[in-house]
This record gives structure tokens, C-alpha cells and sequence, in this order.
């Protein structure tokens, strides 16, 4: 029988298959509450070894991203696993959600699905030491993120281009990351709503209209006017602020 973990307040869920396949889910912001919170890649490294001495991993993901560090953990941790990752983006690889992406042996998007690669930020307060000891450290993770794009990608991206595309916060199609080598195959469009929430949103500054949409109508499909898009945009910052 199919064994399966679930612990409260995760994004994520795991499941064994069988003898040699496992199954996780990604769905969700990318939080990390404390080293030991239930939802902290320490977690998720706990619940990854006890699937067990597993061949094949399917990792679905519908995630906008969330925290750069918790994200690149979770990468790592899926990178050194000796089983076969086959990774399906179902609706959206946000931000660090597409880092975690990259570590799949073969990456599958639906042709409606969305790839977000962006430049990693941080907000802080502190005093002028300590905020250019952030940028330093902002420099350093985009180092390490351009080189797990690269790896991926191939001859298909130069470096050139990948970092104008993270300078503009580029929303990828699945055609587009296709032809950029950050996937490998393009499948069969697929009737789900990008899982986004409205503060993780109000961070982004070329969020597709549809997305914008579906966040502030509870993940409904219907279109927006332009006007009422900006709207909330506006809106949702402002939420942000006043966290």
C-alpha cells in the first residue's frame, strides 16, 4: 500500500508509489517558518528520505516562490537525489519555485502554463553597512541562480540574455521556456488556476493580467479589464505596505 506524510501548514506533500516511485506535490508559497517548523525545507529533507530508496520522483509544482534561501535548499536537496525527477509544471514556476524546477531530469509544461524568472530582492531595514552587505548578498545568490539556469539550459540561453531576461522579470509561455532549454517538452494544456496569492503578487511588476485576475477573484478565470487590473495592483501593494 501507498504510504503518505502530511503535516499541517506545508506546501508541499509527498507519497510513496511503490517500491520505486514517489510522488510530491509543490503547491503553494515557498515559506520557511524556522529550522524547525513543519514547514521548513529542514521538513521537507526529513519527509525526502523517508520516501525510501525510491528510483523515480513525478514533482508537480504550482507555485508563485516565496523565500530564495528555503527555495535553493529544497533545489539542492532535490538536485542530489539519486532517483530520476521528472518535474510537471502545472499552472505557474514562480520566482525561486522555478529554481526548484531545474533540478528535474526532464521538465514538462502545459502549453497554458507559466514560467516567472526574476532577479532575487530582499526587504530589510538596517543602516548603510548593513545594506550593502544585503546587496552583496543579493549579488551573490543571483550568481548562484544564473549558474542553475545556465546548467539547465544548455546552448540554448548565453548568459547575456538570461540576465536581461531576470532583469525584466520575464513571465515565460511554455513555448518560451522551451526554446530557452528551461524545459524539455511542452504537453497538452491543463484546466488549473496558477496558485498566487495577492501578497506574493504585490512583489511582481509584470504580472500577466489573467494571473492578476484569478488571484483577486479567488483564483477565477474571468478577464479583467486594464484599468481594473491596475486597480488592484495598487491595491495589493498597498496591503503589502501595511503588513
Amino acid at each position: 500500500m501507498a504510504t503518505e506524510q502530511k503535516k499541517k501548514n506545508k506546501y508541499w506533500n509527498m507519497k510513496v508509489l511503490n517500491d520505486s516511485s514517489a510522488e510530491i506535490t509543490l503547491y503553494g508559497s515557498i515559506t520557511g517558518e524556522g529550522w524547525f517548523s513543519e514547514s521548513s525545507s529542514k521538513a521537507f529533507q526529513s519527509e525526502l528520505k523517508s520516501l525510501g530508496d525510491v528510483s523515480f520522483i513525478d514533482l508537480y509544482i504550482n507555485s508563485p516562490g516565496g523565500d530564495v534561501f528555503e527555495g535553493q535548499a529544497i533545489h539542492s536537496m532535490l538536485q542530489r537525489h539519486k532517483a530520476k525527477i521528472n518535474v510537471y509544471v502545472d499552472a505557474l514556476a514562480g520566482s525561486i519555485a522555478s529554481v526548484i524546477a531545474m533540478a528535474g531530469d526532464k521538465i514538462t509544461m502545459p502549453s497554458n502554463a507559466m514560467m516567472m524568472i526574476h532577479n532575487p530582492y530582499m526587504g530589510m531595514v538596517g543602516n548603510a553597512a548593513e545594506f550593502r552587505k544585503a546587496a552583496d548578498d543579493l549579488d551573490k545568490i543571483t550568481e548562484s541562480i544564473v549558474s542553475t539556469y545556465l546548467a539547465k539550459a544548455g546552448d540554448k540561453l548565453d548568459d547575456a540574455t538570461l540576465r536581461q531576461l531576470l532583469d525584466e522579470e520575464t513571465w515565460l509561455t511554455a513555448d518560451e521556456a522551451l526554446n530557452y532549454g528551461l524545459i524539455d517538452e511542452v504537453s497538452e494544456s491543463k484546466d488549473v488556476a496558477a496558485c498566487i496569492d495577492h501578497q506574493v503578487l504585490a512583489h511582481f511588476k509584470h504580472v500577466p493580467g489573467k494571473i492578476v485576475a484569478q488571484s483577486a477573484a479567488g483564483n477565477s478565470a474571468e478577464e479583467t479589464s486594464p484599468n481594473e487590473i491596475l486597480k488592484q495592483k495598487i491595491n495589493m501593494k498597498l496591503e503589502l505596505l501595511n503588513l
